[in-house]
């Protein structure tokens, strides 16, 4: 169903400066996340050479590349929930009208928000246990846990962020429920889809 769906694609602003600044800081996680998946995979790389060509050992290029991964990804949510990647099915939205269409839409922002607060929360003291415990990770490249642990509360707290700034931009009529237009029915949808 790729391209059936009428939706916008990124967040919209409509010139308010915090919801601007939102969108600039997901933006700036998503570059990170992007270089974290690079750098991760030169490493992979490098550890291939080492461990292939020059029949070396690597010690700790696998537990990098995996702690760079981790941190992709969780930098990468507001990225994807800024450009509204994440799964979105367009089916019961396109069936409500408008009114219920936008109370659907505060439901779920509502919901989801909650429940990243949650993450986050945990994230926040999973990582401060490793900070404030100096806890390393018992491999010969031990390494203190902190700092990957970071990318959980970070990446979190900005989806959270992202998810709070949708559910103004909802609320202010700055973007459309679900970034669905107005008259977006089902039946458009479907008859766009066959051509």
């Amino acid at each position: 169903m790729s391209g059936s769906s009428p939706a916008q694609t990124r967040a919209s602003h409509g010139g308010n400066p915090l919801l601007k600044a939102i969108g600039l800081l997901s933006q700036l996680s998503g570059i990170i996340a992007a270089l974290l998946i690079v750098a991760s995979i030169a490493i992979t790389c490098q550890m291939i050479f080492i461990r292939f060509v020059l029949n070396g050992s690597t010690i700790w290029q696998t537990e990098g590349v995996t702690y760079m991964m981790v941190g992709a990804t969780m930098l990468g949510l507001p990225y994807v929930q800024y450009l509204r990647g994440h799964v979105n099915v367009d089916l019961l939205p396109l069936m409500l009208p408008e009114a219920m269409r936008k109370g659907l839409a505060l439901l779920v922002l509502l919901v989801t928000i909650a429940v990243v607060a949650v993450m986050a929360w945990h994230g926040y003291h999973f990582w401060h246990e490793a900070w404030d415990w100096g806890e390393t990770s018992n491999t010969p490249w031990n390494p203190k846990l902190w700092v990957p642990y970071l990318a959980l509360p970070l990446g979190f707290g900005l989806y959270l962020m992202q998810l709070v700034a949708d559910l103004i931009a909802v609320v202010f009529r700055v973007e459309d429920p679900f970034g669905l237009p107005p008259d977006a029915s089902l039946s458009d949808s479907v008859a766009k889809a066959a051509e």
